[in-house]
């Protein structure tokens, strides 16, 4: 699953995300979950989410469903 569709993500999944400062080079950053920030159902860079740790990004790819 890619991370465009917002019914795709909640909290407590595990993602990884592209941050802002990262979007040139496509280092992703992998992290759960703690809010979704993309008010739409879908984007075409990814939904905007915060993590856990309080980094931002697009999300990228999901790893795993949490628990």
């Amino acid at each position: 699953m890619n991370g465009k569709n917002r019914k795709d993500i909640a909290a407590g999944l595990e993602v990884e995300i592209v941050l802002k400062q990262d979007q040139r080079t496509g280092k992703h950053t992998r992290g759960i979950v703690k809010d979704i920030l993309t008010n739409s159902s879908t984007h075409p860079h990814g939904i905007k989410v915060r993590l856990t740790d309080g980094q931002v990004g697009r999300v990228q790819a999901i790893i795993k469903k949490g628990e």
